[in-house]
């Protein structure tokens, strides 16, 4: 049995598709209305409308009753709340529990990963899995074909999380580079705002062919400094589900860039959106750990400069452009 924490559209998502993969799933969130109304209408009509529940998916209010018995706690949950997440886990876990993340981002006070946090919180007796890849909540909860990494330190962790989600039409792999797969997951976010401000100007294909590229450079840059492997930024959680994040209208992050770049206040976007647009918080942390690290991060910290300094995106962009020449070995490195 698994216990959701976080009944957002992609928690919601991962509940459903544990559940048709066989496996029973309780699902709790801190918003007690919203979880009420998951139990009553047996679909998450404000996060994932049209998707029912099915029977194995049980909404739970109490978070005790969520985690008890529970093969295997996965955390959905903002990267914002994933500390207070996990210390209010902590007295609730038993030997053996199981711990998965599949949030996307980087706690902005510290610049700290998802399982830096959790050994924070939880020490060392509860391992990380952290699950990433290109996936909108919307296809994995109807089936659609989709494919997914599973990072552990521990192989074993990550294998029996991999067999457990590794169902139907969604694909499962597995890798040793917690760090490669969590930098992926959660940087990507804030090259999908770029994309989307670049689009939203009217640049077309082929600057945002360039932005992929060349944020794609930054990601490998800033994860090499934090001790990920290179290779990883090649696979699902990082070229995969950064093309997908900054090619499909269907990212919250793709969409923040397009409304900013059209006029849009920051803070009305935010608010339009109507969900956490996890590139909007690690933009500022992003921003920090190229400080502390001593990192050229060009298009993050421009994107950075448009959600935090109100500069204009097309100004922005055009620093960008203006930037003086390098061969491209050269400023990937």
């Amino acid at each position: 049995m698994f216990a959701v924490i976080g009944a957002g559209a992609w928690g919601t998502a991962l509940a459903v598709h544990l559940a048709k993969a066989g496996c029973a799933a309780r699902i709790w969130d801190i918003d007690g209305a919203h979880l009420h109304k998951l139990a009553n209408d047996r679909e998450n009509r404000r996060y994932l409308p049209g998707v029912p529940l099915p029977g194995a998916v049980k909404p739970t209010g109490e978070l005790e009753a969520v985690t008890a018995k529970a093969e295997c706690v996965l955390v959905v949950t903002p990267s914002s709340a994933l500390r207070k997440t996990f210390r209010r886990l902590k007295p609730l876990l038993t030997a053996g529990t199981r711990i998965g993340c599949a949030s996307k981002g980087l706690e902005v006070e510290t610049g700290l990963l998802a399982h830096q946090v959790a050994e924070q919180e939880l020490g060392p007796d509860y391992p990380l899995a952290a699950v990433s890849g290109p996936t909108f909540a919307a296809e994995v909860a109807v089936g659609r074909p989709a494919a997914i990494t599973v990072a552990s330190r521990q192989r074993d962790q990550a294998l029996w999380l991999a067999r457990k989600l590794n169902a139907g039409a969604l694909r499962a792999y597995v890798s040793e580079d917690l760090v490669g797969v969590e930098v992926g997951g959660a940087t990507k976010n804030v090259i999908a705002i770029a994309a989307g401000a670049s689009d939203g100007l009217g640049y077309g294909a082929n600057a945002r062919a360039a932005l992929i590229c060349r944020g794609l450079a930054e990601i490998v840059r800033l994860g090499l400094s934090l001790g990920a492997e290179a290779g990883s930024f090649m696979g699902l959680a990082g070229l995969g589900d950064l093309a997908l994040t900054c090619s499909d209208d269907q990212s919250r992050n793709r969409r923040l860039g397009l409304a900013v770049a059209r006029g849009t206040p920051v803070n009305e976007a935010l608010r339009e959106l109507g969900q956490v647009a996890e590139g909007f918080h690690a933009a500022e942390a992003i921003h920090k750990l190229s400080r502390r690290l001593n990192l050229d991060l060009p298009i993050s910290e421009q994107v950075y400069r448009v959600l935090y300094r109100g500069q204009d995106p097309g100004r922005v962009l055009e620093a960008l452009l203006s930037r003086p020449l390098k061969a491209e070995d050269e400023a990937a490195a």
